[in-house]
């Protein structure tokens, strides 16, 4: 049982400080071009814009698609694997945002 003790905390740890960081999407791009997360840190998308976006990656680890986010809506992801990617939008493909997650 004692060593059960000790290794969960070890399991726990690296998740139990993960932050929320928020990226806006207005002008039919996002607030940032570039962003560095920790493991199991969480990207809020809010959608201040007048138009429909579609948040996705398209790369192994981080493969995700957000689907349809409507104008004023919020959407997120958990990021967990280490690794880089660029975010698009589908609906406008002129929007990205690159993600680092070391």
């Amino acid at each position: 049982m004692k060593r059960f003790l000790v290794i969960l905390p070890l399991v726990i740890t690296p998740f139990a400080f993960a932050k929320d960081h928020i990226i806006t999407q207005k002008g039919k791009a996002f607030s940032e071009s570039e962003i560095t997360l920790a493991p199991g840190d969480n990207l809020i998308f809010k959608n201040d814009d007048d138009t429909s976006h579609n948040v996705f990656s398209a790369v192994e680890p981080m493969k995700f698609n957000l689907g349809i986010q409507k104008p004023g809506s919020e959407a997120s992801h958990k990021f967990d694997s280490a690794g880089v990617a660029e975010l698009r939008c589908a609906i406008h493909p002129k929007m990205k945002i690159k993600v680092t997650v070391k």
